[in-house]
């Protein structure tokens, strides 16, 4: 299981529907709006 960087709920990589990669990594979200909220500032998410 995958981690939401965006509200922390536990994600399956392999049934993710919403990904995307940065710097490399590839990171899982549990709905559009984490995603699109990731995607709009990831260092935002990623500093926690």
């Amino acid at each position: 299981m995958a981690k939401d960087p965006v509200c922390g709920m536990d994600v399956d990589e392999k049934a993710a529907s919403h990904k995307t990669t940065y710097k490399g990594k590839t990171y899982y979200f549990c709905a559009p709006g984490c995603l699109k909220a990731f995607e709009a500032n990831p260092q935002k998410y990623l500093e926690k």
